[in-house]
C-alpha cells in the first residue's frame, strides 16, 4: 500500500507504487496535461518515475520555477540531439537550463562554424525532433559502463565529467536516439515543446577555464504555446531597448576600459553623481536607524578570510593572495567587508547597554569573475557593497532584523519597486557538512527570520539549502517594469563569525557573551543596484535622482546670455541645470535632449527673453506652456518634494 501525505495534508491511498504522472491524472486529468515535474520528498523528479510510500509530493506547473527548469532542461536535449544530427561528429559538452532558456556548449567538427544564419535550420530540426513525441527515458548504470559508452563514442568531454563523479550510479537520460549524461529531471517527451527558438551564439572555454579549447555556446528558448514565444520576443526586443550597458552608454553614466581590466567599471561624472544620490539616500535613512559609518581598507591580511572561513569557502574566487617578499606578508583584495567590520567591533569592549551597534559602509570589494561570465554591471569584479553589520543581543535579533526590512520597503517604495516577493534560504537539514556552526545557533537563527517574515507579513517562499554557509538568509526579489525578477538586498543572521573572531560583550550579569551578527545590504552592490535602475526605468530616472533635471534650449546665439541667466536663476533653486547652446536648430536639440531622459526642456527665444519666461517641455508629456522663471522652479521643487517626502530623502 502507497499512502501519499499531500502538502495540504490530504492523503490518497494506491495499491502499488505509482508514478508523479499516475497521481497528477487520478487528482485531475487535465492537471495531469499541465503538470512539468513533480518534487518528492525535497527532490524535483520526473512525472515517470515512482512515488515512495508515505512521500510529501508537489506538482510543478509551467508558473513554477520547478516545472520551467524541467522544461528548458529537456530542449537543451532536443537541440544537442538535433545538433548531432545537423553536424555529424559533434562533440558535446554541457547543456544547462538556465533563469531563461538552455544552452548547450558544443566542440563543433573542424572547419564547422555556427551563425546566426544556421539558426533557422536547428530551429526546423528540434520541431521535428519534438513532434515525435520521443520519451524522456531514464537509466541508472555503472560509472565504469557510462565510461566505457563514451569513450566508445569519442567524446572526451562526457569522460572527463564522468571522471570527476564521485563514485556510484550513472544516470543517463535517452529519448529517440540521443542519449546524454544528466541527472534530470525531464518532460515526459518531446512533444510537450511545442515552440522554439535559438536566440544566440557566443564562444565559452570548456568548464569556463581560459586555459582550456573554447567551445561554441548556443542559447535558446522554448515554450509550450507558440503565443507564449512570440509574447516573449516581444519582451526581449523592449529589453534590449533597456539594456543598461546601451543607455548607460547614451546617458554616459559608466564606462569600461580594456587597459584597466575586464569587469572593472569606471562610474563617469554624470553616473558619479547618480551613485552619491543613491548613497546620501541611503546614508540619511541608515542615520534615522541609527547606523555609524565606518571605512575599511581594501586589502586585509589573508588569516583575516581563514580566519572568517571565507577563504576556505570562497579562496577560488577571490584575487590570489599578494605577497610582500620584505616581510613575508601575505595580502588579499577584499572579498567582502564583513571580517573589517568585526574587527572594528573588537576595537573595545562592549556592554551589552551599548548594544544594537551598527556599523555601515559602502565598501568596495573584488572577486574573482571568468571572462566569459562578466557583464556589463550586472556581473563585475569590482563592486561596492552597500554593506552594513548589526552586533546584537540574542533577544534583540528579531526587531533589528524587521528595522532592517522596513529600511528595504522604503528603497523599493522609493524607486518604484512595487512588485518584489521574498525568499527564506535555510540550511539543507540532509546535508548539514557544507554549513558552520552548531545546530542550535542555526535553529535560533533560521526561527528568528521565520518569526520577522511572518510578523511582517511577508509573501515569501521557503527554500532549503540556499543558505550561506555561516546562516541562514533573507533575499528580495523584485519584478522591473518588464516583468523580469531581480534578486535585490539580502538580510544574514550570522552566529559563527562573532564565535570566529571572539567578538564579545559583558552581559547584565557581568559575564562575557557572544553578539550575534546581522549582515545586510538592501541595494546589494552599487553596480548591480545602477544596472537594474536603468532598465527598470529605461533611464528616466526619478526627478530627485536624475543627475540632469533641466537642460535650457536656446533657440540661437543670439540668446545664450538669457539661458545662462536662467541657468544660474534655477541652481540658485537647487535645481540641476545645463545649457545646450549647440549651432543646431532647436527640433534638433529638442530630439537629442530627449534620447538622454532630461526630464525638463526649456525652450527660449526673443519672446521668453522679452517677457522672462521659458516655454517648458516635459519628457514624455510634450508642451507645458510658459511660465515665468519663479513659477517654473515651483514646479520642480513641488515634484521633488512630493517624491521625497513620504520616505524623508532630503
Amino acid at each position: 500500500m502507497i499512502k501519499i501525505i499531500f502538502p495540504d495534508n490530504s492523503i490518497r491511498e494506491y495499491n502499488e507504487a505509482v508514478s508523479g504522472y499516475e497521481i497528477a491524472k487520478d487528482i485531475s486529468p487535465r492537471l495531469a496535461k499541465e503538470v512539468l515535474s513533480i518534487t518528492v520528498n525535497d527532490e524535483v523528479r520526473d512525472l515517470q518515475r515512482s512515488v515512495e510510500s508515505g512521500a510529501k509530493i508537489k506538482l510543478h506547473k509551467w508558473d513554477d520555477s520547478e516545472g520551467k527548469q524541467a522544461f528548458w532542461h529537456s530542449s537543451a536535449h532536443l537541440m544537442a540531439e538535433a545538433l548531432e544530427a545537423l553536424y555529424p561528429g559533434i562533440k558535446l559538452g554541457i547543456g544547462p537550463s538556465i533563469e531563461n532558456g538552455f544552452y548547450y556548449d558544443v566542440d563543433l567538427p573542424e572547419g564547422e562554424v555556427i551563425t546566426d544564419a544556421d539558426f533557422p535550420k536547428i530551429e526546423s530540426k528540434m520541431k521535428e525532433l519534438a513532434q515525435q513525441k520521443s520519451e524522456y527515458m531514464r537509466s541508472e548504470i555503472s560509472r565504469q559502463e557510462a565510461l566505457n559508452f563514451y569513450t566508445k563514442k569519442g567524446d572526451e568531454y562526457k569522460v572527463e565529467l564522468i571522471n570527476d563523479l564521485e563514485d556510484g550510479t550513472i544516470t543517463l537520460y535517452k529519448h529517440g536516439n540521443f542519449t546524454d549524461l544528466c541527472k534530470g529531471p525531464h518532460l515526459p517527451d518531446t512533444g510537450y515543446i511545442k515552440a522554439i527558438k535559438i536566440l544566440s551564439v557566443a564562444g565559452a572555454y570548456w568548464r569556463g577555464d581560459e586555459k582550456r579549447k573554447q567551445l561554441t555556446r548556443v542559447y535558446g528558448i522554448t515554450f509550450p504555446k507558440q503565443k507564449m514565444l512570440e509574447e516573449y520576443l516581444v519582451l526581449l526586443e523592449e529589453a534590449k531597448k533597456r539594456d543598461h550597458r546601451k543607455i548607460g552608454k547614451e546617458l554616459e553614466l559608466f564606462t569600461f576600459s580594456q587597459r584597466v581590466g575586464q569587469g572593472l567599471p569606471m562610474w563617469l561624472p554624470k553616473g558619479a553623481e547618480l551613485r552619491e544620490r543613491l548613497e546620501n539616500f541611503l546614508k540619511k535613512i541608515q542615520k534615522r536607524y541609527g547606523y555609524q559609518q565606518v571605512i575599511s581598507p581594501h586589502i586585509g591580511l589573508k588569516e583575516l578570510w581563514v580566519t572568517s572561513g571565507h577563504y576556505e569557502k570562497y579562496g577560488k574566487d577571490s584575487f590570489q593572495p599578494i605577497n610582500t617578499p620584505a616581510d613575508g606578508e601575505e595580502f588579499l583584495l577584499k572579498p567582502m567587508n564583513c571580517p573589517h567590520h568585526c574587527e572594528i567591533y573588537k576595537h573595545k569592549p562592549h556592554s551589552y547597554k551599548d548594544l544594537p551597534v551598527r556599523y555601515a559602509e559602502f565598501g568596495t570589494v573584488y572577486r574573482y569573475e571568468q571572462s566569459g561570465e562578466l557583464h556589463g554591471l550586472t556581473r563585475v569584479r569590482g563592486f561596492t557593497q552597500d554593506d552594513a553589520h548589526i552586533f546584537c543581543r540574542p533577544d534583540q535579533l528579531k526587531d533589528e532584523f524587521k528595522k532592517v526590512m522596513d529600511i528595504v520597503f522604503i528603497i523599493f517604495n522609493a524607486l518604484d519597486f512595487k512588485n518584489f516577493t521574498a525568499q527564506v534560504s535555510l540550511r539543507d537539514p540532509n546535508d548539514k557538512v557544507k554549513y558552520i556552526g552548531s545546530d542550535e545557533n542555526w535553529e535560533k537563527s533560521e526561527a528568528a527570520i521565520l518569526e520577522a517574515v511572518k510578523e511582517k507579513d511577508l509573501n515569501c517562499v521557503i527554500e532549503y539549502g540556499e543558505a550561506a554557509f555561516y546562516g541562514p538568509k533573507l533575499d528580495f526579489m523584485v519584478k522591473d517594469a518588464l516583468g523580469r525578477q531581480w534578486q535585490l538586498g539580502t538580510i544574514q543572521v550570522d552566529y559563527n563569525l562573532p564565535e570566529r573572531f571572539e567578538l564579545e560583550y559583558t552581559g547584565a550579569d557581568n559575564q562575557k557573551h557572544r553578539p550575534v551578527m546581522i549582515h545586510r545590504a538592501p541595494f546589494g552592490s552599487m553596480e548591480r543596484f545602477v544596472a537594474v535602475l536603468i532598465e527598470h526605468t529605461a533611464g528616466k530616472f526619478p526627478l530627485w535622482l536624475t543627475p540632469d533635471q533641466v537642460v535650457v534650449l536656446p533657440v540661437s546665439e543670439k540668446f545664450n546670455d538669457y539661458a545662462e541667466k536662467v541657468l544660474n536663476f534655477l541652481n540658485n533653486y537647487d535645481i540641476r541645470t545645463l545649457i545646450d547652446d549647440r549651432n543646431e536648430k532647436v527640433g534638433k536639440k529638442i530630439r537629442d535632449n530627449e534620447m538622454k531622459k532630461i526630464p525638463y526642456l526649456l525652450i527660449v527665444g526673443e519672446k521668453e527673453f522679452d517677457n522672462e519666461t521659458v516655454s517648458v517641455r516635459k519628457q514624455g508629456d510634450g508642451d507645458k506652456g510658459i511660465m515665468k522663471l519663479e513659477e517654473f522652479a515651483e514646479l520642480i521643487n513641488k515634484e521633488v518634494k512630493t517624491q521625497t517626502e513620504s520616505y524623508k530623502i532630503n
